[in-house]
C-alpha cells in the first residue's frame, strides 16, 4: 500500500492521544524529567548511549525518538536522537564488517530485496544508502547490519545515514513535542492557539515526509531495476 507509512504514523498519533487520556502520562513524564535533570550535563550523553544500545540490540527506537521531546527542548531532542541513531547505526555496521559478518550473511541470504540492493550499492553506494534510508525497505535496526555486507565506504555510509534519517527523525520528534504540548495545554505551559499551530505543523510535516518517502521509493525501485554493469565507483572502493 502506497500510503502504508502515512497510515502507521496516523495510528501512532492516535495511540498517543489515547495514552494521554487513559494513562497518567503527565505524571510519568514529570518523574522522568526530574530524573534526567539530576543528570545535568550528562543527560544527553546518557540518552545517546541508551539509543545506541537499543539500536545495536535490534530494538526499535521510535518511542525513544518521540520521548526525547518530552525531556529536552525540540532542537536538543532532535540533535540527541540524530547522534544516537547514527552512532548506533555505525556500530552495527562495523560489527557486521568485523565479528558478525557470517551471522548477518545468513540473515540476508535468500532475501531478494537485499540482493537487488547489494547490486545497486555496488554501482552507486552513497545514493543507494540515502534512498534506502529515505524509503526503508528493511527495518531500521536490521538494515544497519545488512549494509555492513555491502561495499559502501564508511564515510559514504555515515553521510548518507545522517541526511537520510533527518526527515523521519524530525517527524517523530515533532510528534513527541506535540504530545508534550498537549499535556501542557490548559496549564501554565502551552495555550490552545499554540497547540493548534503545533498540530497543523505536525500534519504538514507528515505530508512532507510522506512525499519524500514516496519519491525515494520510486527512485529506489527504478535504480534496482536498471541493468547491472560492472563499473568501478570510487564511492564504493575501500572501507
Amino acid at each position: 500500500m502506497k500510503n502504508k507509512k502515512l497510515w502507521l504514523i496516523g495510528l501512532l498519533v492516535v495511540a498517543f492521544v489515547v495514552l494521554l487520556r487513559l494513562l497518567p502520562v503527565g505524571e510519568w513524564l514529570a518523574q522522568l524529567q526530574g530524573w534526567i535533570k539530576t543528570l545535568g550535563l550528562f543527560a544527553p550523553v546518557v540518552y545517546v548511549l541508551l539509543y545506541v544500545a537499543t539500536t545495536v540490540l535490534l530494538i526499535p527506537g521510535s518511542l525513544l525518538t518521540i520521548g526525547a521531546a518530552g525531556i529536552f527542548s525540540f532542537w536538543k531532542a532532535l540533535a540527541v536522537v540524530l547522534v544516537g541513531a547514527n552512532v548506533g547505526a555505525l556500530v552495527a555496521f562495523l560489527l557486521t564488517r568485523t565479528f558478525l559478518r557470517e551471522r548477518v550473511a545468513l540473515w540476508a541470504a535468500g532475501n531478494p530485496k537485499f540482493a537487488a540492493l547489494d547490486r545497486a550499492i555496488g554501482r552507486e553506494g552513497f545514493k543507494m544508502v540515502l534512498l534506502v534510508r529515505l524509503s526503508p525497505v528493511f527495518p531500521f535496526t536490521l538494515l544497519n547490519y545488512f549494509l555492513g555486507l555491502t561495499t559502501v565506504r564508511v564515510s559514504s555510509y555515515v553521510l548518507a545515514n545522517l541526511i537520510g534519517m533527518l526527515p523521519g527523525t524530525f517527524l517523530y520528534v515533532y510528534i513527541g513535542a506535540t504530545a508534550r504540548d498537549a499535556l501542557s495545554a490548559g496549564a501554565s505551559g502551552v495555550g490552545a492557539w499554540q497547540l493548534v499551530l503545533r498540530v497543523v505543523g505536525l500534519l504538514a510535516t507528515i505530508a512532507v515526509v510522506a512525499l519524500v518517502t514516496r519519491t525515494a521509493r520510486k527512485a529506489l525501485s527504478q535504480v534496482e531495476q536498471e541493468p547491472v554493469e560492472i563499473v568501478p565507483d570510487p564511492d564504493t572502493q575501500g572501507v
